[in-house]
């Protein structure tokens, strides 16, 4: 199947500049890249779409490049932010590249890893003016949408660049790389355009084989942007959201975006999304595409151990039996339930409600009156016991508190 078909049945085709260029590149077996800004030392749930995007152009027989933008990444793209974005400090760009390569790493297997910082850093401006902006004139620029709505609130010359630059990145590719396809999310349109014009300015619009997909984006059925959870963003990386966090964010979406979900961000195919949502639709309760929805992009980040530790996670908090994991599992359930500090100074009633176990002092004293407590498994008694007398630490630093039969929350105690 042509990757055109593919996406078109997945509804992940948004625009493609040249539908024949892309099929002869699929033949050809040429390149393919997707970039990614170091904007933070982890990617999100957000970036899991173009990941999974360049994964299936590696299975339709493209060759994969992920762009790393370690040169970008010190200008910022502009395509419709509200404002200028802060620029980031050498290092931290430094060491955001680091982070996410080492992640994109794990996911993308057999793929070529590039940065851009490699060339640019060797650009003078001078070498910029004469060889990039000399293809590109200022009322060209000005009807990118990406830069016309910024206009009216301020763009600065250091994001103005930023398309010229992202595409000579594309020619770079495209000489050196065999790279005939960019691909990005609808924002990038603009971006990816003015690559495939760098390109043709440079070698003949006649023989440029060079083309651009962009893909929708991935918002929920009501409209909303995707990836926020009420704690925040939902990172790749475990230490930042955990393999159980990540497990049950997948699993708490509603029905209503689960095909979608599946469909995007899935490799399965058209008759095996189709089986699932049929049976779903006749044992919703069940909620079976919610969990092969969780599985499958829990496996895809975090590889089998990673699925595994959230599977038991979920079976222990589920069952109410998370104080019978081993040391490593509970840890791992704390930092899922995103302790807040408390002074050991504080009493049990009052990290029983900063914990979310309670919303009040009555209701934390009814609770304990009712035996219904428990820090660490040891049942609480005494409303005006003190956290510093509290011997029993997990990892000398935390409490497990457990109400009724199975809703955990925890605290970390301050010293």
């Amino acid at each position: 199947m042509s990757i055109i078909k593919e996406l078109e049945w997945r509804g992940l085709l948004k625009q493609a500049t040249n539908e024949e260029k892309i099929n002869l590149a699929q033949k050809n077996h040429a390149g393919v890249y997707c970039g990614f800004d170091p904007t933070a030392d982890s990617l999100h749930v957000g970036h899991l779409l173009p990941i999974i995007l360049l994964s299936r152009f590696q299975k339709a027989g493209f060759k994969p490049i992920a762009l790393i933008g370690g040169g970008t990444g010190m200008i910022g793209d502009p395509s419709f932010k509200s404002q200028e974005r802060v620029l980031q400090t050498n290092d931290q760009v430094v060491k955001n590249v680091e982070g996410i390569q080492h992640q994109l790493k794990k996911m993308l297997i057999g793929v070529e890893f590039v940065n851009n910082f490699d060339w640019l850093n060797k650009l003078s401006l001078l070498d910029f003016l004469r060889d990039i902006g000399k293809d590109f004139t200022l009322s060209y620029l000005l009807a990118k949408e990406s830069i016309a709505t910024r206009i009216s609130t301020g763009l600065s010359i250091t994001e103005f660049s930023y398309t010229m630059l992202q595409a000579y990145d594309f020619y770079q590719l495209y000489t050196n790389n065999n790279c005939k396809v960019q691909i990005g999310g609808s924002d990038q349109w603009g971006n990816i355009t003015s690559g495939i014009d760098l390109i043709g300015s440079k070698i003949g619009r006649d023989k440029s084989e060079a083309a651009g997909i962009t893909n929708q984006l991935l918002v929920k059925k009501d409209g909303q942007k995707f990836g926020k959870s009420e704690s925040g963003a939902i990172w790749l990386d475990p230490q930042k959201t955990s393999e159980y966090a990540f497990y049950q964010f997948w699993f708490n979406q509603s029905d209503d975006d689960c095909e979608m979900l599946l469909k995007f961000l899935t490799f399965l195919d058209q008759k095996e999304i189709a089986e699932l949502v049929k049976n779903h639709q006749a044992q919703p309760k069940a909620r079976t595409i919610q969990k092969v929805l969780a599985e499958q992009i829990t496996k895809f980040v975090h590889g089998q151990d990673g699925l595994h530790k959230a599977l038991l996670l979920t079976e222990a908090f589920f069952n109410g039996t998370v104080q019978d994991l081993d040391e490593m599992l509970i840890a791992s359930a704390i930092q899922s339930l995103q302790a807040p500090t408390i002074d050991q100074n504080q009493t049990v009633i009052e990290a029983i409600i900063q914990s979310g176990a309670a919303t009040s002092k009555r209701e934390a004293r009814e609770f304990i009156h009712n035996q219904a407590i428990s820090f660490n498994e040891i049942v609480i008694d005494d409303e005006n016991q003190l956290l510093k007398n509290f011997n029993k630490l997990i990892n000398n630093e935390f409490i497990l508190i457990k109400r009724g039969k199975k809703k955990y929350f925890a605290v970390a105690i301050a010293k």
